[in-house]
C-alpha cells in the first residue's frame, strides 16, 4: 500500500483529497497545524477512515517533526495545501503570511531536496498570483499580485520554481478555481450564504458581488490532483479550472434559490475589499489534453449537494464558529 503525505489536511481541499486517496487504496498521513476539525468538516471521516493517521504539525515551528514523519513513512507523494489563506486579513498582519507562505515553504523545500524516494511533490497554490486577468491565460510564471496574500504566494511559488530547477526536484505546481463543496469553512461565500438564508442573518456582499469567478467542486479537484501525481510532468504548472464563469452575485442568487429564499432578503451591499481582483481567467487546456481530465460535478449539482449537507448537519453547524479566526 503506497503512502501519501497530505500537509494542511484541515483545509477543505486537503481533507477532501484525503478522502479521495483513501477511497482508491492509499495509506494517508495527514498533518495540520491545528488539531483535527469537527468531523462535519472532514470528508475522510464520513466513511471508513481506516488507513489515515493524523499528526498535529505546524510548518512554522515543527519542521523537524515533519521531516521525521517523512523519513519514517517514506511517502510516494506529498501534497501541500497549507498556507495562510485569507486575503482581506493579510493587510492586517502581512508578516504572518510571509512567514508561512514564504519562509516555511522554503524550509520545506530544503527537506524535500534530500529525499531519494519521493516520486512527486504537489504544491497547491492560487490564481491570485497572476492578479486580475483580462483574458484567458495559460500556465505561466508572470506574477502581478495585488494583496499581501497574493504576494506571499507568488514569492513562495518563485522559491518552489527555483528549488525545482536548481536541484531537479520532482515538483509540480497547481492552481485551482474557487473550490467549494460539502465541508467548506463556514466563512466562505457559498457556506456563508447558506447560513444567512437559513438563519435570517444578513450577507455582506462586497462591491455588490460584481467580480467574476469560476467555482469547482472538491471532488473534481481531488481527481485532478491524483492524475497530476501519477501522470504529470515534473517542473510544470497545471491549472485546474473551468471556463464557466459566474458573478459572485449570481452564485449567491443560486444558493438563495436552492433554499427558496429571495436574494433581496439576504444581501447587504458593502464596499469592495482592498486590492480585490475583478476576474481570474485561467485556461486548463494542459490538464485536459495531456491527462484527460474534465470537471464532472456541475455547479447546480454541487450546490444541491451543499444544500443537503447543510440541512443534514444544520444543528451541528449552527453551533460552530462561523467567522475566520486568525492564527499567526
Amino acid at each position: 500500500m503506497d503512502t501519501i503525505l497530505v500537509i494542511g489536511s484541515n483545509s477543505p481541499t486537503g481533507a477532501s483529497f484525503c478522502a479521495h486517496a483513501l477511497g482508491i487504496g492509499f495509506k494517508v498521513i495527514a498533518t495540520s497545524r491545528s488539531k483535527e476539525l469537527h468531523d462535519v468538516f472532514l470528508p475522510y471521516k464520513w466513511k471508513d477512515a481506516k488507513g489515515l493517521t493524523f499528526e498535529k504539525v505546524d510548518l512554522n515551528y515543527n519542521m523537524d517533526v515533519l521531516e521525521g514523519l517523512i523519513m519514517s513513512h517514506r511517502p510516494k507523494y506529498i501534497l501541500n495545501f497549507a498556507s495562510q489563506g485569507m486575503v482581506a486579513q493579510s493587510w492586517e498582519n502581512p508578516t504572518h503570511w510571509m512567514q508561512t507562505n514564504v519562509v516555511a515553504t522554503t524550509a520545506l523545500l530544503e527537506v524535500l531536496r534530500n529525499l531519494d524516494f519521493l516520486k512527486r511533490y504537489i504544491h497547491f497554490t492560487t490564481p491570485e498570483v497572476y492578479g486580475s486577468t483580462l483574458d484567458w491565460i495559460s500556465e505561466n510564471r508572470i506574477y502581478a499580485p495585488s494583496t499581501p496574500y497574493a504576494l506571499s504566494r507568488a514569492a513562495g511559488d518563485m522559491a518552489v520554481a527555483l528549488w525545482t530547477k536548481t536541484y531537479n526536484l520532482p515538483i509540480i505546481m497547481t492552481r485551482s478555481a474557487n473550490v467549494y463543496g460539502e465541508g467548506q469553512q463556514l466563512y466562505r461565500i457559498i457556506p456563508r450564504t447558506f447560513i444567512c438564508c437559513l438563519t435570517g442573518q444578513k450577507l455582506q456582499l462586497q462591491g455588490g458581488g460584481m467580480s467574476s469567478r469560476t467555482f469547482i467542486h472538491f471532488d473534481d479537484v481531488s481527481r485532478a490532483l491524483m492524475l497530476i501525481c501519477e501522470q504529470g510532468n515534473n517542473g510544470e504548472d497545471y491549472h485546474i479550472w473551468s471556463k464557466k464563469t459566474i458573478l459572485i452575485r449570481d452564485i449567491v442568487a443560486k444558493v438563495c434559490e436552492s433554499v427558496n429564499v429571495k436574494i433581496e432578503d439576504v444581501v447587504e451591499i458593502v464596499d469592495d475589499r482592498l486590492g480585490k481582483d475583478q476576474a481570474y481567467l485561467l485556461d486548463s487546456k494542459k490538464i485536459t489534453v495531456e491527462l484527460g481530465w474534465q470537471a464532472q460535478v456541475s455547479l447546480d449539482e454541487g450546490l444541491k449537494r451543499c444544500a443537503n449537507w447543510f440541512q443534514r448537519n444544520f444543528d451541528v453547524i449552527s453551533a460552530l464558529p462561523q467567522i475566520y479566526q486568525h492564527k499567526p
